[in-house]
C-alpha cells in the first residue's frame, strides 16, 4: 500500500500550496539542508521507521524530509488539533511520507490519528508534548517491542519522561532536546518571543504598546515573551513562583507580583508555564473589562476554561480565534485561540531560521539514540554538548561568519593549575 492509500489528510488538492510553503522554509533552513546533504550519502536510518508527533506545519513537514533523505520510512501526525495545516499534510503525503492528520479534529479523532502512526511500528520516536510516548505505553504496548529511542520536543513532554523514568516506566532512552542549549536559549526565548506576539497581533488587531502585559511564567520562553512585550512599548509585569526567576525578571527591568495582584492590572495575558490553573476563578473575578488571555504552553490547560465559562452568562465567537465570555457583571473576557498554543493555533509558530536549529538538533539526536540505544538505557538523556556546538558551528557558517578557536598555548594555560 503506497502513503497516499494509507494517509488520513482533509484533502489532497490543497498540496501545491503545501508544496509552496515547504518550499519557502526550505529557503531559510541552511544548517537543516547541510543536515540532509550529510543524510543523504549517510543513509543512518535505511531500513528504519520513524514516527514523528510535531506540530503539523511546513517547517515540521521539512524536518520529516530531512529523516526520510535519512533512508527512513516516515509517518507522522500533528500534536495539536489547531496547528496542523491541512495543505502542508497534503503535500507531505505526495512526498511518500505518510500522514495521518488533520486541521481541527475532534479529541476521539485526534488520538485515532496518533494510534495510526504508531501502528506504522516505529523504531525510532520524535515526539512534542510526550502523547506518542504516553500513548505507547500505555494503550499500545504491544508496539513498544521495535522502539529504540526517539526525541522529546518540550518541557511538558520531557516532564512526562521524567515522571515515567521515576516510576520506572519508561521502556527506552528518550533524548530530551528541549533542554540544549541551542533550544532553549534560541528557540524557547527568540522563537517563542516573536512567535506569540505574531499570533497575538494577527488575531487581534490591536496595538500593545501602552498596555500592561501581564506574563505568567519567567522560563526561557516567558523571558522571551517579555522581552518582545517590552520591544513592542507595552508595560510588563511577571508572576512566578520561583523566587531567583522573580529577582532575574525584576533586574530585567519587569514589575514582579503574585498573580491576584497582576489580574487587577493585566490587558493582556499570556501563560507561559507548563502546569495547568495559572489562570482561574479568582482571577477572572477582578480582571479589567476587556481582557484579553492567551496560552504559550503545550496543552490548553493554563487557562481553566470550565471555571472562566461557570463564570459567564454568555459567550460567543467574535473573531477568528476570539471567544468573548461575558461575566455576570458585563464585563467582557476575551479567549484567544482556545486557550491552545497562541503562536501556532493563531499563527505559523516560530520563524523558520530559529526551527531550523531547533530541527537540526533533532535530527541528529535521532541519529545519536540510534547509534547509541544499547548502551545508554531506559532514561532521559541530554543532547550531547558536541552536537549542540556543531549545530551552533553551521548557523554561524550559513551566517557567513565564525568564531576564533584557542591557541596551543592558551589550552595549556586553560588547563594548567601551576601559578598563573
Amino acid at each position: 500500500m503506497n502513503t497516499k492509500d494509507r494517509s488520513i489528510v482533509r484533502d489532497m488538492a490543497l498540496a501545491p500550496e503545501g508544496h509552496l510553503k515547504i518550499d519557502w522554509v526550505n529557503a531559510h533552513m541552511p544548517v537543516l539542508n547541510k543536515i540532509r546533504e550529510q543524510f543523504e550519502k549517510e543513509k543512518p536510518f535505511k531500513g528504519l521507521k520513524v514516527a514523528i508527533s510535531l506540530h503539523l506545519e511546513a517547517k515540521t513537514a521539512y524536518l520529516a524530509k530531512v529523516v526520510q533523505a535519512g533512508g527512513a520510512e516516515v509517518a507522522i501526525c500533528g500534536s495539536n488539533p489547531l496547528s496542523t495545516q491541512d495543505d502542508v499534510c497534503a503535500a507531505l503525503v505526495e512526498d511518500g511520507i505518510t500522514v495521518f492528520a488533520k486541521y481541527n479534529p475532534d479529541p476521539k479523532e485526534y488520538k485515532e490519528l496518533l494510534i495510526k502512526t504508531l501502528e506504522t511500528e516505529p523504531d525510532l520516536l520524535i515526539d512534542d508534548g510526550g502523547d506518542l510516548v504516553s500513548a505507547l505505553h500505555s494503550e499500545r504496548r504491544d508496539l513498544l517491542k521495535n522502539v529504540r529511542g526517539g526525541a522529546e520536543e518540550t518541557t511538558t513532554g520531557i516532564l512526562r519522561l521524567k515522571a515515567m523514568e521515576k516510576e520506572g516506566k519508561l521502556e527506552f532512552p528518550m533524548v530530551a532536546v528541549n533542554d540544549a542549549y541551542c533550544k532553549y536559549l534560541f528557540d524557547n526565548r527568540y522563537g517563542t518571543g516573536q512567535s506569540v506576539w505574531d499570533g497575538i497581533n494577527r488575531t487581534t488587531n490591536l496595538v500593545a504598546a501602552g498596555k500592561t502585559v501581564v506574563v505568567i511564567g519567567y522560563g526561557w520562553c516567558g523571558k522571551g515573551v517579555a522581552m518582545r512585550a517590552k520591544g513592542l512599548g507595552a508595560n510588563v509585569i511577571v508572576t512566578e513562583i520561583d523566587a531567583i526567576k522573580g529577582v532575574e525578571a525584576y533586574m530585567d527591568g519587569f514589575a514582579v507580583m503574585p498573580m491576584i495582584e497582576a489580574a487587577k492590572l493585566g490587558d493582556y495575558f499570556v501563560t507561559v508555564t507548563g502546569n495547568r490553573d495559572v489562570i482561574r476563578g479568582e482571577h477572572y473575578e477582578v480582571m479589567k473589562d476587556g481582557a484579553i488571555l492567551s496560552n504559550a504552553g503545550h496543552f490548553d490547560v493554563e487557562v481553566n476554561k470550565p471555571e472562566l465559562e461557570a463564570l459567564s452568562v454568555s459567550k460567543r465567537t467574535v473573531r477568528r480565534n476570539i471567544e468573548e465570555y461575558q461575566l455576570k457583571d458585563g464585563r467582557k473576557i476575551y479567549l484567544l485561540a482556545e486557550g491552545r498554543l497562541v503562536n501556532l493555533a493563531a499563527g505559523d509558530g516560530h520563524p523558520a531560521e530559529i526551527m531550523d536549529m531547533t530541527f537540526a538538533l533533532q535530527a541528529m539526536s535521532l541519529k545519536y539514540v540510534n547509534d547509541n540505544y544499547k548502551t545508554i538505557g531506559k532514561k532521559v538523556v541530554n543532547v550531547p554538548y558536541e552536537l549542540d556546538e556543531q549545530v551552533a558551528r553551521l548557523k554561524l557558517n550559513a551566517l557567513g561568519t565564525g568564531i576564533d578557536r584557542l591557541t596551543d598555548e592558551q589550552k595549556a594555560y586553560l588547563d594548567s593549575w601551576a601559578e598563573h
